[in-house]
Parts: C-alpha cells; sequence; structure tokens
C-alpha cells in the first residue's frame, strides 16, 4: 500500500443517495469527505451568474480553475457567499451535468479534488471517482438504485422544502443526466472493474452506511493480519 491516507471512493449516478451515505461514513471514521458533485454544480452556478454559456469549453475551464470556493462545515461559500442551497437547484443538476461532459473542465478539477486527500482518510463521492481521480483508493464502491426509485426519492426531498414537482418530470430529468453521464467521451459513468456493487433500491440510509462500514473494516482487518 501507498503512504497516502485512505479513499473509500463511492460513485454513482444522480439522486441514489451515495452523498449522503458517504458524508454519514466520513463522520463515522472520522474521515474528511469530497462531495465531488458540489465542484461541477459550482462551475455551473459561476457560469450562469456570469453570463458563460455551458458549452464554452475554455471559458468554463479557466473559471473552474480559479473558482473562489471554500467548504465550511457543511456549508459551501463561493467568492464569500454561502451558496450550499443554491446548488441543489435542478437546473444546477442539470448545468453541473452538462460542464461534467467538457475535458477541460475536468482536468481543471482533478487536482483541486486530489487535494482533499488528507489525513487520516477520505471519503469521496462522484461519477469518477473510482475509475480516474482516485484509482488507487483503498475500497471502491458502486452505488446505485433504479431510476424510479430514485425520482420517488427527490420527489419526497423537494416536497419537505415545499417545492411542487411532478415525479414523471423528475424521472425523466434522472433517466436524461443518466444517458448524458453514461455516454460522454471523457470519464463515463460506469462501474470500476474492481468496485463493489451496493444497490440501495430496497435499503435504507443506515443500512447502506452499515454495509460500507462492514466492507471497509473488513479490510482493514485483513491487513492486520500476519
Amino acid at each position: 500500500m501507498s503512504g497516502l491516507p485512505p479513499v473509500i471512493a463511492i460513485d454513482g449516478p444522480s439522486g441514489s443517495g451515495k452523498g449522503t451515505v458517504a458524508q454519514a461514513v466520513a463522520e463515522v471514521l472520522h474521515f474528511h469527505y469530497l462531495d465531488s458533485g458540489a465542484l461541477y454544480r459550482l462551475v455551473a452556478l459561476a457560469a450562469d451568474r456570469r453570463g458563460i454559456p455551458l458549452n464554452e469549453e475554455n471559458r468554463l475551464a479557466e473559471l473552474a480553475s480559479s473558482l473562489d470556493v471554500k467548504f465550511v462545515s457543511s456549508d459551501i461559500i463561493l467568492s464569500k457567499e454561502k451558496v450550499t442551497d443554491d446548488i441543489r437547484s435542478e437546473a444546477c443538476g442539470r448545468g453541473a451535468s452538462l460542464v461534467g461532459a467538457l475535458a477541460l473542465v475536468r482536468q481543471a478539477l482533478l487536482r483541486r479534488q486530489q487535494e482533499f486527500r488528507q489525513a487520516p482518510g477520505l471519503v469521496a463521492d462522484g461519477r469518477d471517482m473510482a475509475t480516474v481521480v482516485f484509482p488507487d483508493a483503498r475500497l471502491k464502491i458502486y452505488l446505485t438504485a433504479t431510476a424510479k426509485a430514485r425520482a420517488e426519492r427527490r420527489h419526497k426531498q423537494l416536497k419537505q422544502k415545499g417545492i411542487t414537482a411532478k415525479i414523471t418530470v423528475l424521472l425523466q430529468d434522472l433517466q436524461d443526466r443518466d444517458a448524458r453521464d453514461e455516454s460522454r467521451s471523457v470519464a463515463p459513468l460506469k462501474q470500476s472493474p474492481d468496485a463493489r456493487l451496493l444497490d440501495t433500491t430496497a435499503m435504507s440510509i443506515a443500512d447502506a452506511v452499515k454495509q460500507v462500514l462492514e466492507w471497509y473494516r473488513g479490510l482493514e482487518i485483513g491487513d492486520a493480519r500476519p
């Protein structure tokens, strides 16, 4: 094993619950946490505010490399403004999927993501954590759920926030994002050959967290054996 801090890499489609699971696992292990999707959402949000079209790759890459962003506890600060809720909008999610397909943008954000790897360890979630950003991750997981289950979860979240949305529209949006993420030429969404599959369609968050912790601790016990 390398002398670098261990990484648990969790990839999966939008709405699969990987962020919630990853954050909970990080808290239990006292690891750092990287929500890589937030970086792409931040690029989309900053581009919208500056009037930069989401197909102008060079300008978007320059923007990505110079983002003035800080992660403070559970808050995300962009240019000294808290944008934690702003980047969670459906429009921002669609924008993130679009800019995430651009090679220069992904390249600009690669090193920034890798800098989150600090002692005692990191739990990172996204689309290419195991395949591109942390190919030497200690534990790799592909966390997924059916599109229908993911749409229902998203609908419930929006309803709790007082936001009205049609589940059919949410389902179509998720399916469109899946298609874009899986078919892009650069770092497409896919399960790493050495990643463990975790289907959360019929699982609670608590059960999913428990499974990830069991897998990780099992690896640690294996390493400790003579």
